[in-house]
């Protein structure tokens, strides 16, 4: 099995803010995105890849406050974001809050999960219209949006349909400008980092550094304005 960093999850408030965000910390104006209809979020997305991250992106993701979710009851948001003390933390400032990773095989990849004890959450279908036409994909949602172990556990997703037979075809970044903007590293620092090193072991995730401290998600990024560091900081 094989896995690699997908996308960075920065969460806004507003992605109005989240666009001001970006434009004041990376330097740069974030790519349109989308609608999530199944969830009431939208996002913005920046081509951030390099060779060593040759596939990654960030997403700036938010709720939808004019979006109606047709299912009664509705769903509870994916990362988090129905969470009231994460929205008032966003509230201050947008905030790298997860990242997602791209597998080769996302039901082998849950399954190596559940037997170290971990919960992903089933295998969900998710889509959204662009102008190319229908994006879909697999993912990973737990029935409470909890991205565990606050937030350096990544959310697993597979492109395309399941019988696509190059689903990498119909990635994200195809479509997306090139931003300036570069993924230069990624670490992690958590009280349960050897269970999370064994988590990123067990569907072939490497290139990130692992350290036993407080909840934080650490990643560099090479803009306009410089290298910028943006942390979790535990949330």
């Amino acid at each position: 099995m094989k896995s690699q960093i997908d996308h960075l999850v920065i969460a806004a408030h507003s992605l109005q803010q989240g666009v001001e965000w970006c434009q004041s910390v990376l330097g740069v104006t974030p790519a349109a995105g989308g609608e999530h209809e199944k969830y009431g979020t939208h996002n913005r997305l920046l081509k951030i890849a390099t060779p060593g991250f040759p596939v990654a992106y960030l997403e700036i993701i938010a709720i939808n406050p004019e979006a109606v979710i047709e299912k009664k009851p509705p769903p509870t948001r994916w990362f988090d974001l129905d969470n009231k003390e994460l929205q008032a933390e966003l509230k201050n400032s947008p905030r790298l809050i997860h990242f997602v990773t791209n597998t080769s095989s996302i039901q082998d990849a849950r399954h190596a999960w559940k037997a170290q004890g971990i919960d992903r959450g089933p295998i969900i279908h998710a889509s959204r219209k662009t102008p190319k036409g229908l994006l879909q994909w697999q993912i990973t949602v737990r029935p409470d949006g909890d991205r565990l172990f606050n937030g350096t556990l990544p959310t697993l997703i597979q492109w395309g349909k399941p019988e696509a037979t190059d689903p990498m075809q119909l990635h994200p970044r195809n479509h997306l400008p090139r931003s300036k903007v570069s993924l230069k590293s990624l670490m992690v620092s958590h009280p349960s980092a050897s269970k999370i090193k064994l988590a990123y072991e067990s569907i072939g995730l490497d290139h990130i550094e692992i350290t036993e401290g407080p909840a934080n998600l650490i990643a560099t990024l090479q803009t306009p304005k410089g290298l910028v560091t943006l942390e979790s900081l535990g949330i």
